[in-house]
């Protein structure tokens, strides 16, 4: 947005007749507090919805009532909560759906304007704190309280996927994506009674039937999935776009247009899928497996494709490294969070683009029940490689990870060795691999199973895995000796020297400790030896208690 349309915009903001129900005007920060302000966020996009606007407005440097431009000594990206957060993080953590309100700051006639341009809610409410907000007359509420406003949001789903491009006609669209399209269908429902007319339809009837186009129209899906790379300008401002990264000592990249039942499949062919070769423990015979498996590919691809939300003018990023592939798609996780799906118990409500969803499940691209996370779990375990990660951490963004190489071999040598783990203890180890927190349950079942040691949270390997894969130096390390064994060191030590300092006994003990240890619990640990030595008239103390002077005692 370039500084003279916000002047445009602030004009027709300020020339309302009063405060609405999607722009709320303030001057500076010391009017409202940080929660307060994620509360008026959730009340401009909610009533931005109910009043049919695409966005909703808060304004800092305008006085209310008067509405004159007086500017504010506020400054919204420098402003911090409790003094360390930033706000803008603190703001976006705690609103739900994740919402990509924009911030500007820029000068009226000399006057600091702040302005949070804030999406209308789409679907659902848009909520801070797990809390709708709505704005009545001059108050701001709980939305909860006016269910027929409620319902006016959940029922303002806009799926961008179906809207029709008038102007488009079939002569848009790439024959052969029509061809392999019917093919795939025909594939899907060779059961069904209709199955026998397919071939007499003619490519509207079915293109109708298979849910692309609609009434004979041609709808963004359509583009999508069927279109011609020249007819991708229906689309504007979306992008239609998947671009291949190869990110390693070589560096290369390539973009793939519509029509995408076809590129997908060549993107995958720029991939280098390798053989990987695992060598088990006891065995002759390498175990080899291909890199990456080509369904798992395909369905990341399209699973980017599905979910994309395409307002973000965004391309579909595939990045490949020498150990993993990433694919990245604009938009937040959808519906749930991506372990949800990971055990395919749940099936999802709701799709963002729900007729291009459709679309794609008609042509075998994607399934409906939500298998597809499921799928790349089993199809990981089955080559002995890491599970895949997803990254939501990137505001209206979602990033997954497959990889293509194991991090630990002797996790890989694991589910080489013991192929009759439960999905969730191979997810629980991956985690632990990882270095990543467990749940305490987790934690338990792992070691009834003697997978795992340690101390809450630095557990690692167990010593029958350990045993198992060649992790015993690892195991070792993280082990501690037992109490006497560090009692007979110290009392050694003196008896060579005469004496020892805390510095001397810190250096004699320090590496026989845990490695799960930290500085910290080391200390500590040093602590209670000493004095369990020293309350057992073993050793006293000859020095002072800043420079101590460790000895025996005679009798």
């Amino acid at each position: 947005m370039y500084k003279e349309n916000f002047q445009d915009l602030l004009a027709e903001l300020t020339a309302l007749p009063s405060e609405t129900e999607w722009v709320e005007f303030k001057m500076n920060k010391g009017s409202v507090t940080d929660e307060q302000i994620g509360e008026y966020i959730s009340a401009m996009s909610n009533g931005a919805t109910v009043h049919n606007k695409p966005f909703g407005y808060l304004v800092w440097g305008v006085e209310d009532g008067t509405h004159a431009v007086k500017g504010t000594n506020f400054r919204f990206s420098q402003a911090k909560h409790g003094g360390n957060e930033e706000l803008e993080l603190f703001l976006r953590r705690y609103l739900h759906p994740k919402i990509n309100f924009e911030k500007f700051e820029f000068e009226s006639d000399g006057s600091n304007i702040v302005l949070l341009r804030i999406p209308a809610a789409k679907n659902e409410p848009t909520n801070f704190q797990k809390k709708p907000y709505i704005r009545i007359g001059g108050n701001k509420t709980d939305l909860r309280n006016f269910p027929e406003l409620m319902r006016i949001i959940y029922n303002s789903q806009e799926d961008w996927s179906a809207k029709i491009i008038e102007n488009a006609t079939l002569n848009d669209l790439d024959k052969e994506a029509i061809a392999v399209a019917r093919i795939k269908y025909k594939e899907l429902n060779s059961n069904k009674a209709f199955y026998e007319q397919i071939d007499k339809w003619d490519d509207l009837q079915f293109l109708d039937k298979s849910k692309i186009t609609i009434n004979g129209k041609i709808t963004h899906t359509a583009i999508l999935l069927l279109g011609k790379e020249e007819s991708t300008h229906y689309l504007l401002p979306s992008v239609a776009e998947i671009t291949w990264k190869l990110d390693t000592e070589e560096k290369a990249y390539e973009h793939f247009a519509t029509p995408f039942l076809l590129t997908t499949t060549k993107v995958m062919q720029r991939i280098r899928n390798l053989k990987y070769k695992f060598f088990p423990d006891n065995e002759l015979l390498a175990t080899t497996v291909d890199k990456y498996d080509t369904r798992s590919i395909l369905e990341a691809l399209h699973n980017c494709i599905a979910h994309q939300d395409y307002n973000l003018n965004s391309r579909i990023l595939l990045t490949e490294q020498v150990d993993k592939l990433m694919f990245t798609n604009a938009g937040n996780f959808y519906e749930g969070n991506p372990d949800d799906y990971a055990f395919g118990t749940k099936t999802p409500e709701k799709y963002r683009n729900q007729w291009l969803a459709t679309a794609m499940v008609n042509l075998g691209m994607i399934d409906r029940l939500g298998y597809g996370i499921h799928s790349l779990c089993l199809s990981q375990r089955k080559r002995f490689f890491p599970m895949p990660d997803y990254d939501l951490s990137q505001q209206s963004k979602v990033s997954l990870t497959i990889y293509g190489q194991a991090i630990d071999e002797n996790y890989s040598k694991i589910l080489i060795q013991r192929s009759d783990l439960a999905l969730q203890d191979v997810i629980n180890l991956d985690r632990v691999q990882k270095k990543r927190p467990i749940t305490d349950f987790a934690a338990t079942e792992l070691r009834k199973q003697k997978l795992i040691e340690g101390r809450k949270p630095n557990y690692f390997v167990g010593i029958k895995v350990a045993q198992i894969t060649d992790k015993k130096a690892e195991y070792s390390k993280n082990t501690a000796f037992n109490k006497q064994q560090y009692f007979d060191w110290i009392l050694k030590s003196i008896k060579e020297h005469g004496s020892l300092s805390r510095k001397d006994i810190n250096e004699l003990l320090w590496k026989m400790l845990p490695q799960w240890m930290d500085d910290k619990q080391k200390k500590i640990k040093i602590n209670h030896l000493i004095s369990e030595l020293r309350d057992g008239g073993l050793i006293k103390n000859a020095g002072s208690y800043k420079n101590s002077e460790w000895v025996l005692v005679k009798s």
